[in-house]
């Protein structure tokens, strides 16, 4: 650690090891005044994962999903969220986990895989990253049932809809998960720049 580091790490006390570890971390942080102030923080050593919107520019359709999440029904939701297809890196690449990810949850192959970013989820609490994909898709693409890992507990519904129907439903909040809310976003951005790239060729 460099001694300009204006973080020290005192200790790390694992409150938890049941799915990923809850660790209590105290730690010193040197102020603007040069003091330093002693802090004490419950971090949540969470696995890293992949997202990906699926999109059909024929049909002008996106591929999402719907699924109980017990932290949303905690929240006041009722838990179940409409969400892009997403999960856990286990050791694998990104690109090769987000495909696997893809056909364990809705069946679909993907075409024209491209990723957009990588991001922290939760950076106060949670050492997650999301890396975010965008990719294509059409009805051919469809090669196994999809609807999760049932072993793992998962009860996934594939949904088609429509991607101004979809954009409605965040207006709305009724798409209220994060990372589905900055893919859609971003294949908005994505498509107003094709338009905008069609109409200045003409």
């Amino acid at each position: 650690m460099s001694t300009d580091d204006p973080i020290r790490i005192i200790k790390e006390d694992i409150l938890s090891n049941n799915y990923f570890q809850l660790k209590n971390l105290t730690y010193e942080q040197r102020r603007k005044n040069g003091s330093w102030q002693r802090q004490t923080r419950e971090v949540y050593a969470s696995a890293s994962g992949v997202a990906v919107l699926l999109y059909d520019p024929e049909r002008r359709t996106v591929l999402l999903t719907r699924q109980f999440r017990p932290g949303a029904r905690l929240a006041g939701h009722d838990g179940f969220m409409i969400e892009v297809p997403a999960g856990i890196l286990d050791d694998a690449s990104p690109e090769d986990r987000i495909r696997a990810e893809l056909m364990e949850e809705t069946g679909y192959e993907a075409r024209k895989l491209r990723k957009l970013m990588t991001l922290f989820a939760s950076p106060s609490s949670l050492t997650e990253q999301v890396h975010y994909f965008l990719g294509e898709y059409t009805k051919a693409d469809k090669k196994e049932e999809g609807g999760g890992e049932e072993d793992e507990g998962e009860d996934i519904e594939v949904l088609e809809m429509d991607v101004d129907q979809a954009l409605r439903q965040v207006r709305d909040g009724g798409i209220c998960d994060a990372k589905t809310v900055i893919l859609l976003q971003a294949l908005r951005e994505n498509l107003r720049g094709t338009q905008d790239a069609s109409v200045n060729a003409r």
